[in-house]
């Protein structure tokens, strides 16, 4: 018996294309790893389908003779609103990817799907059907629902654009280099690309070049014969030969020393290398995928990094937009870690009031998701009610790099109130980064008010992204 089948056994699936060799294929997949298969040639089968059985899952093509997959979306949402819904096209675009998920689809995969591709997927499903049976136990809460995959939180069109990219990525064996902030989940997304590609079932192996000292980061990454030098005492592998098969992240890859990177650069061209103390080469099968916050090309120019690496790393460029580019998604990560950061204890998540949403998303979060993590944790840890608010927010909210008393200007006792409300205005636009739209919403008045308010107490008429 296939080792997925017994988990599967009680689990069914609906599967819609027109092409009957498609179907065939998939629904033999799914039959070997245990799950209860029905099909459907058409949009209209799907439907009837629908409305006589409830199904854990439909994998549904989009472009077929009489529809398309959305139709079928919105005809199982409309008769089992529990389903999750797998979108697969042969003709994949960023616009269409936004639609499926902004239309509550669970997955959207681009033809040619690899079945691993498919079954990691499928089992994203079952784990969301399992987290929500443990919800109805005592003290358990089921993850957020706008959890893409992978830990990666959130449906805002640029982190949808994103993902779709670096689904692109995954379908291919080539390296990628992703430039991004700090805090914005680079390492996320480098599992994302990896859970979703045909190497899943491999290691999936991390080394930061900046958290190994340099004289030991050779080792580390390329391994050691015994003897290779003072203190080895037996032979090691490094990353390199771990990640066989599998993904490499080497995170900060702008802080690689000088000196190793022409071994690099021949390890990404010949995908072989020796260990420290040996002749012997070691060849690998693997995809590097390398992170960094820097400007790589700045770095270029100024003779810190080699630039025939950088071209040989830079093979599918990939970014993930920084926090203040998708303001939409920081309810949903708000949830996300005010679920995380209580489950330990076996508590419920306290309530986050839409006043204390609205301060979050009036700051730009310099430091990206972890600053909003953090900040996140220790509102939890410091405030123990069951609501949380937007008096929590004023009283435990720092802007990054200063505390709140020194970023806060407070009027002397007896001031008049055109001048306190004056210098409410300029500390309201300081927690705001000089922002006037998300300062309105701070102060719970409209933009128009705001750039009235900014007129008549003279105040410097700048906004900051």
């Amino acid at each position: 018996m296939n080792p997925n089948q017994s988990e599967n056994s009680n689990s069914s699936v609906l599967v819609v294309d027109d092409e009957p060799g498609m179907r065939t294929a998939l629904r033999a997949n799914f039959l070997r790893h245990g799950w209860r298969v029905e099909t459907a040639a058409s949009v209209r089968e799907a439907a009837r389908a629908s409305e006589l059985a409830s199904f854990d899952l439909v994998v549904s093509d989009i472009h077929m003779g009489d529809g398309d997959g959305f139709e079928v979306l919105c005809s199982v949402q409309k008769n089992s609103p529990t389903t999750a819904v797998i979108l697969l096209t042969a003709f994949g675009s960023v616009p269409e990817a936004v639609e499926s998920m902004r239309s509550g689809a669970f997955d959207y995969l681009t033809k040619p799907v690899s079945f691993e591709q498919l079954q990691a997927a499928a089992a994203g499903v079952m784990e969301r059907i399992n987290e929500k049976a443990a919800s109805a136990k005592p003290g358990m809460k089921a993850s957020s629902p706008e959890i893409v995959q992978g830990g990666i939180v959130g449906r805002s069109p640029s982190l949808l654009r994103a993902l779709q990219r670096a689904r692109a990525a995954a379908s291919t064996d080539a390296d990628v280099l992703v430039e991004a902030e700090s805090g914005t989940g680079k390492e996320l997304l480098a599992k994302f690309i990896h859970q979703s590609s045909n190497r899943s079932r491999k290691p999936f192996i991390a080394v930061n070049c900046a958290a190994v000292p340099e004289h030991l980061l050779e080792s580390e990454l390329f391994g050691h014969a015994k003897g290779a030098f003072t203190g080895a005492n037996a032979a090691k592998a490094g990353k390199f030969e771990l990640a066989d098969g599998g993904t490499l992240l080497l995170d900060e890859i702008g802080e690689m020393p000088l000196n190793l990177q022409p071994k690099l650069l021949r390890i990404l061209q010949e995908r072989e290398f020796e260990r420290l103390g040996e002749t012997r080469s070691i060849h690998i099968n693997i995809r590097v995928i390398a992170t960094t916050n820097a400007s790589l090309t700045s770095m270029v120019e100024q003779g810190r990094f080699r630039s025939d690496l950088y071209y040989r790393l830079n093979v599918i460029p990939l970014s993930i937009p920084a926090l203040r580019e998708r303001l939409e998604d920081i309810p949903a990560l708000a949830r996300h870690f005010a679920e995380r950061f209580t489950s330990d204890s076996g508590c419920a998540a306290p309530l986050l009031d839409p006043s204390f949403i609205d301060r979050l998303q009036a700051y730009s979060w310099p430091g990206n998701i972890r600053e909003l993590s953090n900040f996140m944790r220790r509102v939890l840890s410091l405030n123990q009610g069951a609501v949380i608010d937007a008096a929590c927010f004023d009283k435990e909210f720092q802007p990054a790099g200063k505390s709140q008393s020194a970023s806060l200007v407070m009027p002397p006792p007896g001031t008049p109130i055109s001048v306190i409300e004056k210098m409410h205005l300029e500390n309201t636009l300081a927690l705001a980064h000089g922002n006037r739209t998300h300062a309105a919403v701070m102060l719970g008045i409209s933009l128009r008010t705001m750039r009235n308010k900014i007129r008549e107490y003279g105040l410097p008429p700048r906004r900051f992204a």
